[in-house]
């Protein structure tokens, strides 16, 4: 069988460095405020005039290299992505375009912060079907010129970041095993921009009317994320015929350390399975699950015949899990 198999990682984040007590000078809030509630400690912070695509392209590259490949021997390019540059083109198409992919069909996804497992969905399913035999995969948001400093429920949750794998067709059986998405839409407003899109467009004569912060129903998103988060782990397994027993690494999308943790019990996941790095990083959106995967690569955690539960939750609502053989 024809599988979709990880053969690099990369990741990028951007030199400044924002810590809680730096935060704390703009927002009413403190440093054991945050690392209580969300378990971060810092997050790193574009600088102006960046775009999402500047830092994909530099975890494309890295994952590139990572594999050993040439840029022209990438056959499709997705960025999964709810920050895109402009709201066209696309950002997958202004990375192909700095990293040297020119073969490569290029498009985002913008599933929020499931967007990385719809992405490994949808090249899961291109390299399964024989369409395409290299697929780039980049996260990259830049959510931190966004943000509302007033408003501190979101003002202290992101980051900007970026991650990387690139997958090739493998007919051995590592690889990915499965992969899940779904979604409820019926709860779109516990997370959203109001301004900006085709709704409410943003204009020289009505921006000073224009709700301009992320809006977010903290508490009621929280008990769905822990809902969905183990729904979709617990399917992952079911799907796989595995258990928690065979899972070496659990890799979640990087929101909060309560959400983790607690689908991690609920799940009955030893808390050294659980890969966590939202304490440097906050939470960079689709870019996540790849600068984890990036990092536990670095840091010795994975090794080849790993199984690897993936699992993200985000805006839309929107959710999937992912189990790989390393």
């Amino acid at each position: 069988m024809t599988r979709a198999r990880i053969i690099g990682t990369g990741q990028y984040l951007p030199p400044k460095i924002l810590t809680n007590h730096d935060l704390a000078q703009m927002v009413d809030t403190t440093d054991e405020w945050i690392q209580q509630r969300t378990g971060i400690r810092q997050r790193h912070v574009a600088e102006e005039g960046a775009g999402s695509s500047d830092l994909g392209a530099e975890a494309a590259r890295a994952a590139i290299a990572s594999a050993g490949i040439d840029a022209a021997d990438i056959d499709c390019l997705i960025c999964c992505t709810m920050t895109s540059d402009y709201l066209f083109p696309s950002a997958a198409c202004l990375i192909q375009h700095k990293v040297g992919a020119k073969r490569a069909a290029a498009f985002d996804v913008n599933a929020a912060c499931s967007g990385f497992i719809y992405a490994l969905s949808i090249a899961d399913a291109y390299i399964r079907a024989g369409m395409h035999k290299t697929v780039l995969i980049v996260g990259a948001d830049l959510m931190t010129n966004r943000l509302s400093w007033d408003r501190r429920d979101t003002a202290i949750l992101f980051g900007d970041g970026a991650g990387a794998v690139l997958l090739r067709a493998d007919d051995g059986d590592r690889g990915l095993l499965m992969t899940h998405t779904a979604a409820d839409g019926g709860f779109h407003e516990l997370l959203y921009l109001p301004a900006g899109g085709s709704k409410q467009v943003i204009r020289c004569d009505n921006v000073d009317g224009l709700d301009l912060g992320i809006v977010m129903s903290g508490r009621d998103l929280f008990k769905k994320a822990v809902n969905a988060f183990g729904a979709a782990a617990q399917k992952a397994l079911d799907d796989t015929g595995f258990t928690i027993d065979d899972i070496a690494l659990f890799v979640p999308h990087q929101a909060n350390t309560r959400i983790i943790y607690s689908v991690a019990e609920r799940l009955s996941i030893p808390r050294e399975k659980v890969f966590v790095n939202i304490d440097r990083v906050a939470n960079t959106v689709a870019a996540t699950i790849p600068i984890a995967l990036d990092d536990a690569v670095k840091e010795g955690r994975l090794n080849a015949g790993d199984l690897v539960l993936l699992v993200a939750f985000g805006a839309g609502l929107t959710w999937g899990s992912a189990m790989v053989r390393w």
